[in-house]
């Protein structure tokens, strides 16, 4: 005989075994850990962007700054090729005539200042020859105001599409220096200028007395006339005088700089050291012989935008004590420069760079 047993009750069946629900305190307290990693991650992450975000911003700024204050110094170092051989023609006032952009006034100097009104950013133009070789002519014949063409002792070196400056040794306002395009070379001592160009069309470019046999002319080649400057969106902004239309054409180099400060370095005791900076721009020959170095600062402004203010106060130019900066104050033993940069908006949420360089005029000081 077979006994059977009961089935016990309380016993659970094997399929059932350690399976039970989850109670509502358990998810909650899931979900608050969920949100707690979720807010830790995200903070972290935040925090990493800012950071990643000021290196990267600081980056470009570093950049930019030593990029345009490179492309300045360049330029500056060449300036004047080609002009200065005759240093008593540093100064003289230039008139020039382009058919369709008009009447041009220039001074011929390898770098004119022009200052920034109230704190806003300066301009910086530089004219030199493009050549690989200018050497001046001395015009042999008379050159009244209705010639078509001067007649010089050797024409070596003047090529067809040349531009040349015309400079009488004791130039003045009423006795200024020209500028004519060669459109032809003729018996090879005379540069022609008919109108076959539009620089040697229109309103008269010789003073009332022409010029004279014994001034000299100055082979500018393809001239070179750029103005650095920045542009209201904050770019390094580079203009270049188009010799066939007449017109500055504009090129954005680099941008987020926000200021350009420059100052002439003279030499005011005539011991070959520059002993002064300021951005007086000389009326005189004896002025322009003074000028042999340009010194620029540059401030680059990080991309990066802040939530809070990262600067209390204007940049600061730190310039020394060696020679006599104008507008310096004392900063702790040091003299300095304010470069402001208020006109920016918002610009204490920014960070800002200070990049510096003090370029000789080689072209001048090799004149000398």
């Amino acid at each position: 005989m077979v006994m059977q047993s009961k089935p016990n009750p309380y016993r659970r069946s094997r399929g059932s075994s350690g399976v039970r629900g989850v109670t509502l305190i358990e998810l909650m307290v899931g979900l608050l850990l969920g949100l707690v990693v979720v807010l830790v991650t995200a903070q972290v992450m935040s925090f990493a962007e800012g950071q990643r975000r000021v290196t990267t911003g600081g980056g470009d700024a570093q950049v930019n700054g030593a990029l345009g204050l490179y492309t300045l110094q360049r330029e500056i170092q060449m300036a004047g090729y080609g002009m200065t051989h005759e240093l008593s023609a540093l100064g003289c006032p230039v008139r020039a005539n382009h058919a369709a952009a008009g009447a041009f006034n220039w001074t011929l100097a390898p770098v004119l200042i022009t200052a920034g009104a109230n704190g806003a950013p300066d301009s910086v133009t530089v004219m030199s020859s493009n050549r690989a070789y200018a050497v001046p002519a001395a015009i042999s014949v008379d050159h009244p105001t209705t010639a078509d063409r001067f007649t010089v002792r050797s024409a070596v070196g003047i090529s067809v599409g040349d531009m040349v400056i015309a400079v009488p040794p004791s130039w003045s306002a009423t006795n200024w220096c020209g500028v004519y395009r060669v459109t032809e070379l003729a018996n090879s001592n005379q540069t022609v200028h008919g109108v076959a160009s539009p620089w040697n069309s229109g309103a008269q470019v010789a003073p009332a007395t022409g010029y004279l046999a014994g001034d000299r002319l100055l082979n500018a080649g393809q001239l070179v006339l750029r103005t650095f400057a920045v542009d209201a969106s904050y770019n390094l902004q580079q203009r270049t005088l188009d010799l066939n239309t007449g017109a500055m054409q504009a090129q954005d180099l680099f941008p987020q700089i926000v200021q350009l400060r420059a100052f002439y370095g003279k030499d005011t005791n005539g011991d070959n050291i520059v002993d002064a900076y300021d951005a007086v721009t000389p009326t005189t020959n004896a002025g322009w012989r003074q000028v042999q170095a340009v010194r620029i600062a540059l401030v680059a402004r990080s991309s990066a935008y802040q939530k809070e203010d990262v600067t209390a106060a204007a940049p600061q130019w730190d310039v020394g004590k060696a020679a006599t900066v104008a507008g310096s104050v004392d900063c702790g033993a040091s003299k300095c420069v304010e470069l402001t940069v208020s006109g920016v908006p918002e610009w204490k949420r920014y960070r800002y760079a200070v990049f510096e360089v003090t370029a000789p005029l080689r072209n001048v000081i090799w004149g000398q």
